[in-house]
């Protein structure tokens, strides 16, 4: 039966490779679209672990993505965090989305403070700010977009001059003075966030308490880091399930229908094929077998073609394009298979049961 499936595939090939590549897309839109949706997640929370902070304290009903709520709340909640018991650095930060060039987040920083929740930048060149019109940037965003101190940019309607590189991961990619960030959103005196280091992490849990404690700031959102991190998962974030669940939907429509009309216009062209193994003796089951496990190689060889594809895409990204993280786990990868296989074997199925219900007789007969 192998043999027979075999030459079946390599006696119409480009039909073969059509079914293949049609699986190959499917696996590929599954892992390359939710990969990138997970790797922004995933990198957005590496980037907040980086600052170095123990504790994250944001507005009432600000987002857990950072630039998404402006700078709704004055930069004073920072005087009273410092007051707190194990308290021993307090970081208002302006976070702001930019358009320029792409979407994404600047942060306008106070840089000592800053600096106290992880430590001092690492300079791969340059130095500090120098002046309210300076920017600091990581070494991705200088890499992807072929920039270096002394370089002049655009960011909200405004220039700045680079002053320094630093390795990424520690928030933003872009940094401005705080106090420049602020003018230029109409904020002036008012923050996004606020990062508060303790003494000991022991003591972080009670922290979080003592601030929802606080006279006014029963609302704020306060979270540890720790509970960060468990709520930037697909799960916790709003929405992110859904739009996963609609790129599977269609990657499962496409491989149905390419199948169906694959395997469905194969029973048609064997139907004489079909007419002579039933006269041999083949059964109804027999019948369905050859078709679905035609079928089942097909969606092996696509799978395969599918997850090579993604890998090459990944590391074309990388190249091009280094701030947009791909991220193909291998939960995803198991899923993406499971999900092409299921695709193809409904596809497949009712061809397959047409193919059985053929008479013999009017199967050998068809010209």
């Amino acid at each position: 039966m192998n043999r027979m499936i075999l030459a079946n595939l390599v006696h119409r090939p480009i039909r073969a490779l059509i079914s293949i590549v049609a699986v190959a897309v499917e696996v590929t839109l599954i892992l390359l679209i939710v990969g990138i949706m997970l790797g922004m997640v995933n990198d957005n929370t590496k980037r907040q672990q980086g600052i170095g902070a123990d504790i994250m304290v944001q507005p009432p009903g600000a987002s857990l993505f950072m630039g998404v709520s402006g700078a709704p709340v004055s930069i004073k909640v920072a005087d009273k965090l410092r007051q707190l018991p194990h308290v021993v650095a307090v970081a208002p930060v302006v976070a702001q989305l930019s358009t320029a060039g792409n979407v994404q987040v600047v942060d306008g920083i106070d840089l000592k403070s800053f600096e106290a929740m992880g430590g001092p930048f690492r300079y791969l060149d340059g130095g500090q700010f120098q002046g309210p019109y300076d920017m600091i940037i990581d070494d991705l965003e200088a890499a992807s977009k072929h920039r270096k101190v002394g370089d002049t940019v655009e960011t909200l309607n405004h220039e700045f001059r680079i002053v320094g590189v630093v390795e990424h991961g520690r928030g933003a990619r872009e940094f401005l003075p705080i106090e420049t960030l602020q003018e230029l959103i109409g904020a002036k005196g008012r923050a996004s966030i606020f990062y508060v280091k303790v003494d000991n992490p022991n003591n972080v849990d009670g922290v979080v308490q003592e601030i929802k404690s606080v006279p006014g700031m029963q609302q704020y959102g306060v979270h540890s880091l720790k509970e960060y991190i468990s709520l930037m998962t697909s799960a916790g974030i709003p929405g992110l399930t859904t739009v996963i669940r609609v790129v599977i939907g269609i990657a499962m429509i496409i491989g149905f229908i390419v199948i169906f009309q694959a395997m469905y216009a194969a029973v048609m062209e064997r139907t004489r094929e079909i007419g002579i193994l039933k006269s041999l003796g083949a059964g109804k089951l027999y019948i369905v077998n050859v078709i679905l496990r035609e079928t089942l190689l097909i969606a092996i060889g696509g799978i395969i073609l599918g997850i090579a594809i993604s890998y090459a895409a990944r590391t074309g990204l990388r190249a091009r394009f280094q701030t947009l993280p791909v991220l193909i786990t291998g939960g995803w990868l198991v899923r993406a298979t499971i999900i092409a296989i299921v695709g193809s074997l409904l596809g497949a199925t009712y061809p397959a049961l047409k193919a059985a219900q053929k008479d013999p007789i009017d199967a050998l007969a068809y010209e």
